[in-house]
């Protein structure tokens, strides 16, 4: 990716507290372009309100979130720069496959190719989907949306084991067009995916080394 198509989205002076406990305390999070990162923490411990925060639904006053240096708050009236999977669902249940991906400027068809039993169902409302279904086709959509960065809580929840290494593969893929931030507890199909891996803990950001699996190790993330 050449240095003009480059963009690097910085969120930093995060503060969250609910009484004495601090969720989230001077938190520094960095994403760019050509990069996947990811977000690991135990439940509970305010990753969806970070990634709120980022995509700006969640407002928090000295929450600065920047593009390229230049202060976008909040992130989701700029038109391009991000979209967002949160946990709860995302599309409407009366609209078909094929009405939602033309909502995104998506071609429906391109974005679900790779999965025949998808394809076979432009015309089926999201309502009459099942979960794991409705999840797929969300993350699909927003992957091949054109914006600059996406953000993502539990992308794979839910996800047929038979389609996570498709999926997988389209995450890699679509990196070398945007800067990806996801969440899972599924890490054995995160960390291959991840560029670069942040843990949070304790109400703090930590950047993990390139290799994050010692560390996770260590504090009780992954089996020894």
């Amino acid at each position: 990716m050449s240095a003009a198509s480059s963009h690097v989205l910085e969120a930093d002076g995060i503060q969250l507290a609910f009484g004495e406990r601090r969720i989230l305390s001077d938190v520094y999070l960095r994403v760019q372009t050509g990069q996947v990162v990811g977000l690991l923490g135990r439940n509970g411990c305010g990753k969806s309100t970070l990634l709120q925060t980022v995509f700006g639904g969640r407002h928090l006053p000295d929450a600065s979130v920047r593009v390229n240096g230049r202060r976008v708050v909040p992130a989701y009236r700029q038109p391009g720069l991000l979209n967002y999977l949160p946990q709860v669902p995302l599309l409407p249940e009366r609209l078909t496959v094929a009405e939602a991906a033309r909502m995104f400027g998506v071609n429906a068809q391109q974005a679900l190719d790779g999965f025949p039993d998808l394809s076979a169902q432009l015309s089926r409302r999201i309502g009459e989907l099942s979960g794991g279904t409705t999840r797929l086709v969300q993350v699909l959509l927003l992957l091949h949306a054109n914006t600059q960065f996406s953000l993502f809580d539990e992308p794979f929840s839910g996800v047929m084991p038979v389609h996570v290494e498709t999926l997988a593969d389209l995450f890699q893929q679509a990196k070398a067009r945007k800067g990806i931030l996801l969440t899972d507890h599924r890490y054995a199909e995160v960390l291959p995916l991840c560029d670069v891996v942040y843990l949070l803990q304790n109400g703090r950001l930590e950047q993990l080394p390139s290799d994050p699996v010692p560390a996770l190790r260590d504090r009780g993330y992954l089996a020894s």
